[in-house]
């Protein structure tokens, strides 16, 4: 599959499931109310959005992504910091 085409459909996919979450977000009861959807319904949501997902993984892996990265800002203190080593010198005095 091209890339091109690859990233159509990772669109496509993240804005079904966008808007898949939008609709259960906005048809979710109040606490305590009645659902409105039929328990098939909430089956038929679910599987879904696991078939979302296990699509979004498949087109990970040919494209060789990394499944595991997380968003992050440019602002955000890095979570590692790199520490220079020097090596003493051979005679034992210092420089």
């Amino acid at each position: 599959m091209s890339d091109e085409s690859q990233a159509k459909e990772r669109r496509i996919l993240s804005a079904l499931r966008k808007v898949l979450g939008n609709i259960v977000k906005d048809a979710t009861p109040e606490p305590g109310m009645p659902h409105p959807f039929r328990e098939s319904t909430v089956q038929e949501i679910r599987e879904l959005f696991g078939l979302i997902a296990e699509r979004e993984a498949e087109l990970a892996e040919e494209a060789k992504l990394d499944r595991n990265e997380r968003p992050y800002y440019v602002d955000e203190p890095p979570n590692v910091s790199v520490v220079t080593l020097h090596r003493p010198p051979k005679n034992g005095k210092p420089n």
